[in-house]
């Protein structure tokens, strides 16, 4: 019985592994369609915005005051990222996030403050306030909600 039991854990593991890796893919593909950038460019101002609004993120009132679409975190409040920590979390060359950055600093889309990277809340590519990539996000978790609905998870306690 413990066995049928793992199997049928193990067997929710990978439909969640396969819904949540198509998720991804179609996002980034989204990220891909509306910035003419290179793609490693991409994934490394997303992984800056990312870290910038951790805090806000896990801060009930922050989240809630610029959960909006109307709103923008502002560059004051974003926590910084230095380059080694990028080049960590990447798992790429410092050297490559360096020269990368610089270029994205050049760009404007990256601002350096004394904490480290923030990715500029006036940046002309609306990186971190692009409604339209904001909808479409929207519709692809909906999208992986109904599909993880339907393998039988409701919940993290179905995991």
């Amino acid at each position: 019985m413990e066995k049928a039991s793992q199997n049928h854990t193990d067997d929710r593991r990978r439909a969640v592994s396969r819904h949540t890796l198509t998720y991804i893919l179609c996002s980034i593909s989204e990220l891909f369609r509306h910035y003419d950038f290179d793609p490693l460019d991409l994934l490394i101002i997303h992984a800056i915005l990312n870290a910038n609004v951790i805090a806000i993120m896990k801060d009930a009132t922050l989240d809630d005051k610029f959960g909006s679409m109307d709103t923008v975190e502002p560059d004051e409040i974003k926590q910084g990222i230095s380059r080694a920590a990028i080049a960590r979390f990447l798992s790429l060359p410092l050297e490559t996030i360096r020269r990368r950055v610089d270029r994205l600093i050049n760009q404007e889309v990256l601002i350096e403050k004394i904490d480290g990277l923030i990715v500029s809340q006036s940046n002309q590519f609306k990186f971190g306030n692009n409604r339209e990539l904001q909808t479409i996000n929207a519709h692809l978790v909906r999208k992986l909600l109904r599909d993880l609905r339907r393998v039988g998870v409701r919940g993290p306690d179905d995991l």
